[in-house]
């Protein structure tokens, strides 16, 4: 029997965790604000998928020591432990399926993750262009042990989907421009005594994509020609455990899923009639593109959405939360080109040196319609994910590392970050028709990808009641088109977004059923303590408790 005295607690093994993870991972060190991360890049080989692997299980025969000590019962304690058990148990089911083989997505892979984290490592001084320089020397040894899982999963059957291919490439050689690249227009804003060496080290980059592109086209392309898009309820339900920390009951998501767009669609249309009398929803947002409220230029819509959060900010602080001052600054940045089409945010470093940052994709565009802004950036910026990833942030010596950074759940904060767009709605944000539209065309969005996400993915037969073809098995072609009738997206937006379902199975699920998770431990909160109920004090408690999974997010919620 291990002596107790020398075990550490759960929190104390899941900082450790951090500590370990960050020496295999630098991207992850950079996103948490660690100097040293800035020169490196990880492994992507499989044998780097496979170090990742083995630190998940040494963790975890720490972590079931850990349980023993006295003081492992506390509730801190028990939070910590049950995400990082969850958390790891999901990731090595993941692992050991051998996803990480076959990981091509136009949002979330190994060649992203590359490009992204130099949006957000430090180039302030000189010796921070000069990690930066390292880091560009990087880039080929990261993409080549990425290629080699890649050509690993082809060996061994594993193939991606080709269609998730295809856009890659086409991402790929929008970053490859033909003006030097998106890595050398980044590292033009380095100091001229570097200039020599950045310009150099971007070419190497450059020259890696190109590498990795053409790879892609001639050789992987190929060989993934005509396997199957969908993954099957098998690996299905793997990836519903990993995006959203719980093992869900699929057939009755799906159902649920359909059962919001049904209550969406007659929203949908009493206030598109308040807008364009006698038009269907899609009639009035198309009337909104381009007679409703607009922003004209690419700074202009910057500083637009910029204005929105700290107005927010403003509006809610004091009121329905109690901000820190550092969690109250929020920056509003443009996407880099060859970008996917869904704006984003980035979450501060711990020690808010960087602060948390939303961002807009252009896809070329100068004039933007803000129907569709208002309730995203909502979402995306304050009181969403800015607020509640910021919070983690800033309690982080209270939780623990893990809980507060890359112990994140997906669904759980986009599950919030959903019930933030409805949050604005209920406190009267969204002030006329218009805006309230664009928010319910939102909310349809995610239901939309319960439905097709599910759907496309297991095959299911859409029900007798539908609109859209009653009857009939899902596929990636009905689901476009089905997407394309029931959402103001344009063209290339929808197809973004059904590549991306194609190649993050389980994960566009978790918005509403992350948001379902949320109303329903405010409303048991609520009843609890009846008139006592104080939305505030909910609102500061929840976003100061960490990541949770959604087996555990709604109970963690009632007890508030």
């Amino acid at each position: 029997m291990s002596d107790t005295k020398n075990v550490l607690l759960p929190r104390q093994v899941a900082d450790a965790y951090v500590d370990a993870l960050i020496e295999l991972d630098p991207i992850t060190g950079t996103y948490l604000g660690v100097p040293e991360s800035s020169r490196r890049l990880p492994d992507f080989s499989p044998t780097g998928s496979e170090a990742l692997a083995d630190l998940a299980r040494t963790t975890l025969a720490r972590l079931a020591e850990s349980e023993g000590r006295p003081g492992a019962d506390s509730d801190t304690e028990r939070r910590c432990a049950r995400l990082l058990r969850e958390r790891l148990t999901a990731e090595l089911a993941v692992h050991e399926a051998r996803e990480p083989l076959r990981a091509v997505s136009n949002l979330h892979s190994p060649a992203h993750a590359v490009r992204g984290v130099f949006t957000v490592t430090p180039a302030e001084t000189a010796e921070d262009w000069a990690a930066i320089a390292e880091r560009l020397r990087a880039v080929p040894e990261a993409l080549t042990g990425y290629r080699t899982s890649l050509a690993k999963g082809l060996e061994l059957g594993l193939p991606a989907g080709p269609r998730q291919v295809s856009t890659v490439i086409g991402q790929l050689t929008e970053w490859i421009g033909t003006d030097g690249g998106w890595f050398a227009q980044f590292a033009a804003g380095g100091p001229d005594a570097l200039r020599a060496e950045l310009d150099a080290a971007a070419a190497l980059a450059t020259g890696a994509v190109t590498e990795l592109r053409d790879w892609l086209r001639d050789v992987y392309g190929p060989g993934v020609e005509g396997a199957p898009e969908m993954v099957g309820r098998e690996r299905y339900t793997r990836w519903v455990r990993y995006w959203n920390g719980t093992d869900l009951d699929l057939d009755e998501a799906y159902a649920y899923g359909w059962s919001e767009f049904h209550r969406l669609l007659a929203e949908m249309r009493a206030e598109a009639a308040k807008i364009l009398p006698g038009a269907t929803p899609w009639e009035a947002l198309r009337h909104l593109d381009t007679h409703g409220e607009a922003i004209e230029g690419v700074e202009e819509i910057r500083v637009w959405l910029q204005g929105l959060m700290d107005e927010a900010i403003e509006e809610l602080d004091g009121t329905h939360f109690d901000l820190a001052e550092r969690v109250r600054r929020v920056e509003s940045m443009i996407a880099p080109p060859g970008s996917a089409a869904a704006p984003y945010y980035t979450q501060p470093s711990v020690d808010f040196s960087r602060p948390g940052r939303t961002w807009l994709p252009t896809m070329g565009e100068t004039r933007f319609p803000v129907y569709d802004l208002v309730s995203t950036w909502y979402h995306e910026g304050v009181p969403g994910h800015h607020l509640q990833l910021a919070q983690w942030a800033h309690v982080a010596d209270r939780l623990s590392r893990y809980q507060a950074t890359v112990g994140i759940v997906s669904a759980n904060a986009e599950g919030w970050a959903l019930y933030a767009e409805r949050l604005m709605d209920e406190l009267g944000f969204l002030k006329n028709a218009e805006r309230r539209l664009g928010y319910l065309d939102a909310q349809m969005m995610r239901a939309l990808r319960v439905i097709i996400d599910i759907g496309m993915h297991l095959e299911l037969e859409i029900p007798a009641d539908s609109p859209f073809h009653p009857g009939e098995r899902w596929t990636p072609e009905l689901a476009q088109e089905f997407f394309g009738t029931h959402c103001s997206r344009p063209a290339d937006v929808i197809e973004s977004e059904l590549v991306r379902y194609l190649g993050m199975p389980g994960q566009a699920i978790g918005y509403k059923l992350g948001e379902r998770a949320w109303l329903a431990g405010r409303e048991a909160a609520r009843q609890r303590h009846g008139e006592g109920f104080d939305l505030k004090r909910w609102h500061m408690a929840a976003l100061s408790q960490g990541s949770l999974g959604l087996d555990d997010l709604v109970a963690e919620l009632s007890a508030l």
